[in-house]
């Protein structure tokens, strides 16, 4: 059987696209057309496009405007979120999973996005949410030891926990604390069901990888079904789940849903979002190497300022006589895109774009306005985060029933 959403003659994440070669894995992400064709993508993986009329169908369901990333089309594809809809609207509940590799020990603004969005549909849909910290992920793939990456594990849990989650919703497991028992009887069995070819064609994986991160992707499979958290999901293992990820994460779930029904569970259902640029352009992720690719929920004021006056990449001209006459090219803008990650103001985006593009508006006004937009977002994150004790921490992570996880 071949693997859901794949194409005929290929599908790995890792092959040549008719015009420009695009890799997209959960651990790169380049093309040597610079921009990441979504459409091409969306053909390649076999997700859908999340189209108007789920989001009304949203907004219908939980009585709450759909969330920004929604409109803003920053959320743009899905896996079987129709049938999750359909699910709930019959009165059956559902339960989040997201997470996170703790590779650093501050985050940037773009690691932050799939946690907001998380915190919508947990907040929008009254749901509990399950959070994966891959501590055992970033041992096997960067130069890190394990106590290093169990420590990052717990600065990473403090930024997501300053995002606002209900605790009474939301279990954080790191999986170097968590993996045993039923959790890893469902490794097993996805293990078993998943072939050496199969897992090189997925994940482009070579005889030089060693075997942990051959084995790794069982782990990140398991959290999709309820049993492996009997402390949560004691007899609903008919539990659907829905995961929000940016779509570089897409391989491991193409292989979490086909194996999926083979060992009694429903397929994972997912929302994908597109990868947050660089400030330097739209060329894929952002460079950890490289402090100035990207703003951090530690930066500072002056940071902030410098880095979006310094390197964001702007579609305005080179002189402020050419702006007025011939506007910028908002496709290519960094600043405009930013906005539309976090300016909440639909009618303000819409103003700042037309008057940009137009040439009434010039380079260092749309800059200004997105220094202080991020200054905003950054500050209120730190007050969170300041807030956040190793107690806390250690209640988020505590292996403990949710008695009010569905009200």
């Amino acid at each position: 059987m071949g693997m859901e959403g794949e194409r005929a003659g290929g599908g790995s994440a890792n092959e040549e696209e008719d015009s420009a070669e695009q890799v997209v894995n959960p651990w790169e992400v380049s093309s040597s057309g610079g921009k990441i064709d979504y459409d091409k993508l969306i053909d390649k993986f076999g997700c859908q496009r999340l189209d108007p009329s789920l989001l009304d169908r949203v907004q219908r369901l939980t009585g709450r405007p759909p969330h920004v990333f929604l409109r803003r089309n920053v959320f743009f594809a899905h896996r079987d979120f129709t049938e999750i809809l359909d699910a709930y609207e019959r009165g059956e509940k559902f339960y989040l999973y997201t997470g996170r590799g703790p590779s650093s020990e501050a985050l940037h603004l773009g690691h932050l996005v799939p946690f907001m969005f998380t915190k919508y549909l947990q907040d929008a849909f009254k749901v509990p949410l399950v959070i994966q910290l891959t501590d055992d992920e970033k041992f096997l793939w960067k130069d890190l030891s394990v106590e290093e990456s169990q420590r990052l594990a717990r600065e990473n849990a403090k930024d997501i926990i300053a995002c606002g989650f209900d605790i009474s919703k939301t279990f954080i497991f790191s999986d170097f604390d968590y993996v045993g028992g039923a959790f890893y009887k469902n490794m097993a069995q996805v293990a078993k069901c998943v072939t050496l070819n199969k897992v090189r064609g997925i994940f482009g994986f070579t005889g030089e990888d060693h075997i942990g991160k051959v084995s790794f992707p069982p782990v990140q499979a398991v959290p999709s079904f309820p049993s492996s958290f009997p402390h949560l999901f004691t007899g609903k293992n008919d539990l659907r789940c829905l995961i929000p990820c940016a779509i570089d994460q897409d391989p491991y779930f193409r292989m979490t849903r086909d194996v999926a029904p083979r060992i009694g569970y429903h397929k994972p259902a997912l929302i994908e979002s597109s990868f947050f640029p660089a400030l330097q352009g739209e060329t894929g992720k952002m460079s950890a190497s490289d402090p100035n690719s990207a703003i951090y929920v530690t930066d500072s004021v002056k940071d902030i300022k410098n880095k979006i006056n310094k390197h964001a990449f702007s579609g305005g001209q080179d002189s402020i006589e050419k702006q007025r006459l011939y506007g910028a090219n908002l496709e290519v803008d960094i600043p405009v895109k930013y906005l539309s990650f976090f300016l909440e103001d639909d009618a303000e985006l819409e103003c700042i774009k037309k008057e940009y593009g137009s040439g009434r508006m010039l380079t260092g006004e749309v800059k200004q306005r997105l220094a202080d937009v991020l200054i905003e977002t950054v500050e209120r994150h730190r007050r969170a985060r300041a807030a956040v004790s190793e107690e806390m921490v250690d209640a988020f992570m505590a292996i403990r029933p949710l008695p009010h996880m569905f009200d």
